[in-house]
């Protein structure tokens, strides 16, 4: 519990960062008359979505995923460098890769989608968006997945928590339109706004595409990255079950209820594994 609580300092302090970032760009769309590019209602909405993501994130890794975690690392190699930096930089390269798998699964499956629809759910794209998050992909063991190799080669909870919530942290920089683009070393390299634009994009060009959380290399190792400048206008939002409320506690758990109403509909396990859209491609909207 100790080490989960020092974990957790982290997180209280970017909370400040966040909000004053999401002012910053509020204040500049104003000044370029974009008026309309934050909704103060849905970034509300946002906002809500993203605290009952982590208090009940925290409440999960407590109660489930230390339990999880512990009893995997003690089967573990037991490993680590006698360098701390060398340690820190597998961990993060670790986490990340393990982030683009899992990320990757949340596009492709419709149980995995089911924690991840609310953060695609919004036709804006800002900062506050980083936000609009679930708690769905805390209690349904797909995010601990990303953290269990770390617990295999060694790494303590501590660690393996501080790592995700980094790689988190940067991700949240890169939901904006403001930037357009960055040098291109980094480009190439790294997580951008752009890269992640094309990601938040419903129009075929952009769906499944560029799931990095840091580096943008696994999508090019993978055969998943789309460069912007062919992804064709981008279009947020989602095709499929789009968001009818600004109810926090309604959108954390509207895709995880429309997936088990459509199972027990009609009656068809195959939901659970099959592609979002696969509902409506394979028997029609309803």
């Amino acid at each position: 519990m100790e080490d989960f609580l020092h974990a957790l300092v982290f997180i209280v302090l970017a909370g400040p960062v966040f909000f004053a970032v999401m002012f910053a760009e509020r204040a500049w769309l104003i000044r370029q008359g974009k008026t309309d590019a934050y909704d103060l209602k849905e970034s509300a909405a946002n906002i809500g979505t993203g605290l009952i993501y982590k208090v009940l994130d925290a409440l999960s890794i407590i109660f489930i995923g230390s339990v999880i975690y512990l009893a995997v690392q003690s089967y573990g190699f037991q490993w680590q460098s006698s360098s701390p930096l060398l340690n820190f930089i597998l961990l993060m390269v670790l986490v990340d890769f393990n982030f683009y798998w899992v990320h990757r699964f949340m596009h492709k499956v419709r149980y995995g989608w089911a924690g991840h629809w609310v953060h695609h759910s919004s036709e804006r794209f800002n900062f506050s968006t980083a936000l609009r998050q679930t708690p769905v992909v805390s209690f349904n063991g797909i995010m601990l997945v990303a953290m269990l190799p770390a617990a295999v080669i060694g790494f303590s909870l501590e660690q393996a928590v501080i790592a995700l919530e980094l790689n988190l942290f940067f991700q949240f920089f890169v939901h904006t339109e403001v930037v357009r683009k960055l040098p291109y070393w980094f480009e190439f390299v790294f997580n951008t706004p752009s890269h992640h634009r094309v990601h938040h994009g419903s129009n075929p060009k952009q769906i499944d595409t560029n799931f990095a959380g840091v580096l943008i290399i696994w999508d090019r190792l993978f055969g998943t990255f789309v460069d912007e400048k062919y992804a064709g206008e981008i279009r947020y939002g989602v095709d499929f079950r789009p968001a009818n409320s600004l109810n926090p506690f309604r959108l954390v758990i509207a895709e995880f209820v429309s997936m088990w109403r459509d199972i027990l509909h009609y009656r068809d396990i195959r939901i659970l594994w099959k592609h979002p859209s696969w509902v409506e491609e394979h028997y029609g909207r309803r």
